[in-house]
Formats: structure tokens, C-alpha cells, sequence
């Protein structure tokens, strides 16, 4: 693994925002970004590429200059490659700690966030993935400051993967991270035989499932002391609570599990897919390991 950052760009506004957004990202951490350009179909106004001698299109190149200008120190490669979009990201995530795509990219449908590309590539792809959202003018940024970052977490026991990648980006950060859990147990009714009404038993229940979480957390705790975490436990459903708390958020962070059954091909969970179609801001799709 080269343990570069990647991203796809494809010449359009969202690439674009996806591109500002990895190579922040990778300066940050130390790290190389890789600009990647699958070429699928017939490539108009290119340019000659100084780094490799392979034709960029215009709207690529503009984008990898802008990059090496704002961020003369970073350094910054960038390959046209052959071959369909989702497949060729996901096989260069093999070599990669990860991947950002924009939301959407050139074609697709109007209304939809992400589109099959990035789908696809979340869900193939062996590193973890961030989609990027943009507006017009660039990346969707949160709605006051830095943000936090937020992670769902779901079951006794949440995945290492998930929480080494919220950890480590939220301590890049300096912000805190905030750690949801949703539960749907909590409505009742309940049946008891003392004097205590359906709402505190609800709180109480509440209020154990966060003192089980705070509690699986505490070694990642102990890794990251300075990062300040918060523990939230919802009868939300998963999606509403996650697409809620992107709103505020610098980044949101969700687990991929592998295929139940060896013959079953990768795909993203419903959960998954609703966050990323609705999420107000960037999200992460960590592979369980």
C-alpha cells in the first residue's frame, strides 16, 4: 500500500470540491495525493500532462494546477486510466489509505447526492471512502466551524476499523468526536410490578446502553486522550439520526460490512445508502476488517 490519498476527478464541480477536500486532507496527515482521471470514453480539449506525458482533459488539468498552487508542498501526481469509473477507483484503492470521490460527477440524474460511480466504488472499494457533497461554487462546509466528527456505531460490540478511522480523523482535527448509537428498544411498553412510569424505564434503558458504549469506548479513549468524546444513544432510526447530525458535522463516518454470503457481490446497506443520498455534508464508508 503507498498510502497515498486518492481521488477520482472527472473535470466537474463536484470532483473539483472532492479534490480541495483530499488534498487538505492528505497535507494534513503527511501524506502524497494521487489524482486519478478514468477515461471511459472520448476525452475533448486535452492537454498534455507534464508529470507522465498522458493526455489530460482541460477541465482536470485546471483542477490538478489549482491544487499545486494553492499547495505548492504537497506532492501531487496525476494518472488518466482506462476502463470503467467505479472499478478502475476501487482496484486503485488496493494501493491507497483512501479514497474521495465527489458526490456526483459528470452525467447521472438530477436530485440524486451520490451517484452509481460513487456507489459502486464505496462499496468495492478496499479503503476507506469519503464523498465529498458540493454546491455550485464548491464544497458544501459545515454549518459553523470545524465541525465535529460523528460516527455510528451499532451492536455490543462496534468495529475497531470504524472507530481507528473517527479517532484518528477527529484527533487530526483537534475536534471532538461524537459517538451515536440507535436503538429502537427503548418506546415500550414495558410491563413491571413497581410503582415507575414507561418514560423513566426508557431513560434508564437509555441510559445503560450509554454507559455500555462509554465503556467499549474507553481503550480507544485511552489511545486518543485528547480527543473529547460524547456518547448519544437514539430511538431515531440510523439514517435520520446520522443524516441529522451531518448537518453540523465535518465529516460522518459509517461502517461497510462484508458480504453475508461469499457468492453475494459488495454492496452498501440501506443505512448506508440513505446517509449518503441525504447527508448535508462529507461521510466516510469504513470497510469492517
Amino acid at each position: 500500500m503507498s498510502h497515498d490519498v486518492l481521488v477520482g476527478i472527472d473535470g466537474s464541480v463536484q470532483s473539483a470540491a472532492a479534490a480541495e477536500w483530499a488534498a487538505h486532507e492528505a497535507h494534513r496527515n503527511g501524506r502524497a495525493l494521487r489524482m486519478v482521471h478514468v477515461a471511459g470514453g472520448e476525452v475533448d480539449a486535452l492537454e498534455r500532462d507534464l508529470g507522465g506525458g498522458s493526455p489530460l482533459p482541460q477541465p482536470v488539468a485546471s483542477i490538478r494546477d489549482r491544487i499545486t498552487a494553492a499547495l505548492p508542498e504537497l506532492t501531487v501526481s496525476c494518472d488518466i486510466v482506462p476502463g470503467n469509473p467505479a472499478y478502475a477507483l476501487a482496484a486503485a484503492s488496493r494501493r491507497a489509505a483512501l479514497l474521495v470521490l465527489g458526490s456526483r460527477g459528470l452525467g447521472g440524474f438530477a436530485g440524486l447526492l451520490v451517484g452509481s460511480v460513487g456507489l459502486r466504488a464505496a462499496a468495492r472499494a478496499e479503503c476507506p471512502v469519503v464523498l465529498v457533497p458540493a454546491g455550485p461554487a464548491g464544497p458544501v462546509e459545515p454549518a459553523a466551524g470545524p465541525g465535529e466528527v460523528v460516527v455510528g456505531v451499532q451492536g455490543d460490540r462496534p468495529c475497531d476499523a470504524v472507530l481507528a478511522f473517527a479517532f484518528r480523523h477527529a484527533a487530526a482535527g483537534g475536534v471532538p468526536l461524537r459517538v451515536l448509537e440507535s436503538r429502537d428498544t427503548f418506546h415500550g411498553p414495558y410491563t413491571t410490578e413497581a410503582p415507575v412510569d414507561q418514560r423513566e424505564i426508557g431513560e434508564s434503558l437509555v441510559a445503560a446502553e450509554q454507559v455500555r458504549l462509554q465503556d467499549a469506548l474507553s481503550r480507544w479513549q485511552d489511545k486518543f486522550p485528547g480527543v473529547r468524546t460524547e456518547v448519544d444513544v437514539c430511538a431515531w432510526s440510523p439514517s435520520r439520526l446520522l443524516v441529522e447530525a451531518s448537518r453540523t458535522a465535518s465529516l460522518v463516518v459509517l461502517g461497510r460490512r462484508a458480504p453475508s454470503h461469499p457468492m453475494a457481490g459488495p454492496r452498501l446497506g440501506a443505512v448506508a445508502q440513505s446517509v449518503l443520498h441525504h447527508a448535508h455534508g462529507p461521510v466516510a464508508v469504513v470497510p469492517h476488517a
